[in-house]
């Protein structure tokens, strides 16, 4: 087994994979988890030792545990560990665990929270109502999908949703930061 030292020298090179693979700056990073550029980029070259400080923060940004930051070994188990994630009431359940490409999600939302503010950022996101009714606003149309709907679209809209009536509803999200769409293939079969 690696000592710590080790570990801790691998990390830096683990950090630029995930950052080369998921086609962002540091730049970029630095924005969204308020780490400085410098310190990124010395942590990135081993010259800055990590800390779990800088650490929650990148694992976060990323969409990985941290143990895949660290290298830790793997524990043996095959079973999917999905941590819900609480953010703005809402309950995200990811489902996938690599960072970069399509990420996906369930989201359970609380009945009727907020007034909309809508966001826009790099990527495409595709929707699909498992239960509940969805009130999605993309751009400036407003409309309500309800169990067994589903909704795609650039996230670059300004563009904002929650529970359109008193019941939870819950989601199923696939999201690219590259702008990947959903392809869906209808294929007859024969009777």
């Amino acid at each position: 087994m690696a000592n710590t030292d080790e570990v801790l020298a691998m990390v830096g090179s683990r950090l630029r994979a995930i950052r080369k693979r998921r086609e962002t700056t540091l730049a970029d990073v630095a924005a969204e988890t308020g780490i400085s550029v410098s310190t990124l980029s010395r942590l990135e070259a081993g010259r800055r030792r990590p800390t779990l400080e800088l650490l929650l923060p990148l694992a976060q940004a990323y969409g990985v545990q941290i143990d895949e930051l660290i290298g830790a070994p793997p524990t043996g188990d095959p079973r999917v560990n999905l941590r819900p994630v609480q953010h703005k009431g809402m309950t995200f359940i990811p489902l996938t665990r690599q960072p970069g490409g399509v990420q996906a999600h369930k989201v359970i939302i609380p009945p009727q929270r907020r007034a909309p503010e809508q966001k826009a950022h790099d990527g495409y996101e595709w929707m699909y109502v498992l239960s509940g009714r969805l009130r999605l606003v993309l751009g400036d149309e407003e409309m309500v999908l309800t169990e067994g709907e589903a909704a795609e679209f650039d996230t670059r809209v300004p563009h904002w949703f929650d529970s359109a009536d008193s019941t939870p509803v819950e989601v199923l999200i696939l999201f690219g930061h590259q702008g990947e769409r959903v392809h869906l293939r209808a294929r007859s079969v024969p009777r």
